[in-house]
Order: structure tokens, then C-alpha cells, then sequence
């Protein structure tokens, strides 16, 4: 017997594209970008105290890690570190930090010296969108 076809129809509209395909990179809007909104490029900041970094977003969603929802993905941040291989998880360590709860900034202590940091958009894998949803690095300096 044949299911209805308003059922096949949901199916495919909740499923949405590429659902059952081959487990790999999510795919992401050609015009996605995400930018670091603070601290800006250039900027000097005191050692001892932490700062807040905030993630900005255009083009696409946020959601936690382990949710698979099309055109959406959750924040990394790169610290002093370029960006990792295409198709494989992002590390997780001092270097590449996670934000698979949907956060949107985050507090952060860096040593004194000049750091960099970019904003590197996940899958529900962790993995990088293809195109890869990067912001640009901007360079910070900690005295």
C-alpha cells in the first residue's frame, strides 16, 4: 500500500534537501559570512581582565550542536591558529573553541601579546560548511 501523497510531501518538506544523502559537510548560503562585532581589528586591551568577544551572523541560523537544520551551524573561535581541513571536525582545545550551545559571544582571558582571532561556523558535526562560513582574522594586542 502507498502512503498518501500529502504525507510523501511533509516527508520531503521536514527532511528537507539531501536528507538520507551521504553524511558530510552542510552545505551553507553562498553569501554567508560571520564577523567578529568586538573587540575590533587593531585593538588594545588590558592583561588580567577578561574581555567579551561577540560573533555576528548574516545569512544563515544558529543552532546547537547535534541539531541538523539547513543553512545553520553554531560558532568556533580560532585563537592564534589558521583555519583547520575542509571536511573534517573541527579540534577542540585552546586553540578552537567551541560554542555548540548557539552562544553568540563569549568572556575571554588571553595572555599579554598580540593574538589573533576568526570565527569559524560549524555543522551539527562540527564540521565546516562548504563554502566554509569564516569571519575575517583580526589581530589584538593584550598589555
Amino acid at each position: 500500500m502507498r502512503p498518501p501523497l500529502a504525507l510523501l510531501v511533509l516527508t520531503l518538506v521536514f527532511a528537507g534537501p539531501g536528507a538520507g544523502a551521504d553524511a558530510g559537510a552542510a552545505p551553507a548560503p553562498s553569501n554567508a559570512y560571520c564577523y567578529i562585532g568586538w573587540p575590533n581589528d587593531g585593538q588594545v586591551l588590558q592583561a588580567g581582565r577578561p574581555f567579551r568577544v561577540w560573533f555576528g551572523l548574516r545569512h544563515m541560523g544558529v543552532a546547537p550542536k547535534g541539531i541538523a537544520f539547513p543553512n545553520t551551524g553554531h560558532h568556533h573561535l580560532l585563537i592564534d591558529t589558521e583555519l583547520p581541513p575542509a571536511g573534517q571536525p573541527i579540534p577542540s582545545d585552546r586553540q578552537h573553541l567551541h560554542y555548540g550551545a548557539g552562544e553568540t559571544e563569549t568572556l575571554l582571558e588571553l595572555p599579554p601579546g598580540t593574538h589573533t582571532l576568526q570565527l569559524l561556523m560549524g555543522d551539527e558535526n562540527h564540521v565546516p560548511h562548504v563554502p566554509p562560513v569564516t569571519s575575517k582574522k583580526i589581530t589584538i594586542t593584550v598589555k
